[in-house]
């Protein structure tokens, strides 16, 4: 499993608990992967899709993608959430797509970390093909993919291949924050 970390340019590391945000399209295990990191390291979890407003859900659930309007009082809730932990130097771990840079200039902060879990076309696909128990159709996997901005040099992120297993990857993330945080 290929791991790298990239530290935001005239930063150090931080050495409180971070919140992490993990990142990635539909169906790169956001949701599974943050389940088990929170239930490991003790802190507060949020579904970033439970923010959502019902429009919002509706709109996905019927195959259309969202548009940066139907996005942005979502991220305004999901930074919220961010911001309640970190401004209270509580950890805590949120999913949140977070597909564009701009996107992760709203939920970014001081004490948050970016998870990208990463994956190719195929492997994400077949996850979504499988998966019975979301709103977001595969169909829309395509925009997803094309909407995706990679992470950039100056973003503080982890960035983590998911081909491993669920428990793999996390206990990888895991790792890398240890090692951040110099433990």
């Amino acid at each position: 499993m290929h791991v790298s970390t990239r530290e935001p340019v005239g930063r150090t590391p931080q050495t409180a608990d971070p919140v992490l945000v993990l990142m990635g399209v539909s169906g790169s295990g956001k949701s599974t992967v943050a389940g088990i990191i929170a239930g490991a390291m003790g802190w507060d979890l949020q579904e970033g899709d439970a923010l959502h407003p019902p429009a919002n859900v509706a709109k996905m659930a019927s195959g259309q993608p969202l548009t940066d309007e139907d996005r942005w009082p979502w991220l305004d809730l999901v930074a919220g959430w961010i911001r309640d932990h970190t401004d209270n130097g509580l950890p805590g771990v949120i999913t949140c797509s977070a597909l564009k840079r701009s996107y992760r200039d709203v939920l970014r902060g001081d004490n948050v970390v970016f998870v990208h879990l990463a994956g190719s076309r195929a492997q994400i696909g077949e996850r979504l093909t499988a998966r019975l128990d979301h709103f977001m159709p595969p169909s829309l996997l395509d925009t997803q993919i094309s909407t995706l901005e990679p992470i950039e040099p100056d973003e503080d992120a982890i960035v983590v291949d998911v081909g491993g297993s669920p428990t793999q990857v996390a206990t990888e993330i895991i790792a890398r924050l240890e090692q951040r945080l110099g433990r």
